[in-house]
């Protein structure tokens, strides 16, 4: 998960020279050492490292079933509609207690929703520094999707792929599964169960399908914002507007009944 500093963010959104992704830049042999899933699931029975079969490709590329929002994604999804605290661009709210991603068009209509694979510890902050660090100096508990509000634009990253960055200073972007991975990624998103959803070094691994055909037309021209729910503190205290909008909506009702 090797960055540069945020000054040249806007650099590197333009054009320059990307910077690599844990999941895309040749360091395989770090990335291996990873445990695979505790337990056997349905579409896992091939060993880690080998190449998905044609069924289990194309199922990651076909839309998932839609999934009812969790009470907090709810709340946040109230919020962002009624506030127009998006900005009038599209958005995404990334749950990561559900491993879900949800998509919205600018005026706040749900598209889809699709699995995610997230960082591989529980945490709602990047350590700081950790996009100057190399991946080998990246310790377990540093694998963290960080958790708030982020305006995500399309770039570069290493290899000349095109991601979605939500977090350019700490390298956190959105993508689809990368190539060659030796995890069994798709497996893991696949699965019926979370707990093995919590592979990568904290970069959102997303379906096909919903990259291509929902996130890639809403964000490429003006990008759009991401919303990533917290693993463990309050959700008022990541998104601070929550209690504002709780108390506008407390008066309106008051109000209301006069």
């Amino acid at each position: 998960m090797m960055s540069v500093p945020l000054a040249f963010a806007a650099l590197a959104l333009a054009g320059a020279a990307p910077i690599p992704l844990p999941e895309t830049q040749a360091a395989a042999t770090h990335l291996a050492k990873a445990p695979a899933a505790k337990a056997k699931k349905p579409g896992t029975k091939k060993a880690a490292g080998k190449r998905p079969s044609k069924t289990q490709t194309a199922a990651e590329a076909q839309p998932q079933p839609e999934r009812e929002l969790s009470s907090g994604a709810m709340q946040v999804a109230r919020w962002v509609a009624g506030s127009g605290d998006n900005q009038a661009l599209p958005y995404i709210i990334i749950d990561k207690t559900a491993a879900r991603a949800f998509l919205f068009d600018a005026e706040g209509k749900r598209l889809a929703d699709a699995p995610v694979l997230i960082g591989k510890a529980l945490g709602d902050e990047a350590t700081p520094g950790i996009g100057a660090k190399s991946l080998s100096e990246i310790g377990p508990a540093e694998k963290t999707t960080p958790a708030g509000r982020f305006l995500a634009k399309f770039g570069w990253a290493a290899g000349r792929q095109r991601v979605l960055w939500v977090d350019y200073a700490t390298s956190v972007a959105l993508h689809t599964i990368p190539p060659g991975n030796k995890e069994n990624r798709r497996a893991r998103m696949l699965s019926e169960t979370i707990d093995d959803n919590r592979i990568t070094f904290g970069c959102i691994n997303v379906p096909m399908a919903f990259y291509n055909k929902g996130v890639s037309p809403l964000f490429q021209k003006e990008g759009g914002y991401v919303y990533v729910l917290p693993d463990v503190k309050p959700l008022e205290e990541v998104f601070p507007r929550l209690r504002v909008e709780a108390v506008l909506q407390a008066n309106a009702s008051t109000r209301g009944q006069q």
